[in-house]
């Protein structure tokens, strides 16, 4: 695993829920995340309810300029998803430095493992030690909708 990259000056990462900017975390992913497009803010509320979540701020204005969450119970799993950069910040690294930041939160915790899904990043997740999994085959999904 690679050291933990740190955020450029001016930005700084918060697990307070109360510092989530629920309807701009909402209107990335619901318009502009494969992942999440048409996601309805009511279920985007509920999941940020339900998860361990970060947000990125700049320092200066507040203003919110990435988001993760974290599925977890904290013992023994965790899933990592809805991870967004906003385009005007992309490329200072922004991304790494938030995906090491949920990774040294969960290190105290002894999880097995974190998974998380991505379609298009696999070298940023790489830098931080994920790799795709060994026996895929052993793994199932029930998706239902």
């Amino acid at each position: 695993m690679t050291d933990s990259p740190r955020l450029p000056e001016g930005y700084e990462i918060s697990t307070d829920p109360a510092r989530i900017d629920a309807g701009r975390v909402h209107r990335w992913l619901s318009t502009d995340a494969y992942w999440a497009l048409g996601r309805s803010r009511e279920k985007q509320d509920r999941a940020i309810e339900g998860s361990l979540n970060f947000g990125v701020h700049d320092t200066l204005s507040g203003e919110q300029v990435a988001y993760a969450r974290v599925i977890t119970d904290r013992a023994t799993f965790a899933w990592l998803c809805d991870v967004y950069v906003d385009p005007s910040v992309r490329g200072k690294g922004i991304g790494t430095a938030l995906v090491a930041a949920v990774r040294e939160e969960l290190r105290p915790c002894g999880l097995k493992r974190i998974m998380l899904a991505t379609h298009d990043a696999h070298e940023v997740y790489a830098k931080l030690g994920f790799r795709p999994l060994e026996r895929p085959d052993h793994w199932m999904a029930l998706a239902q909708g």
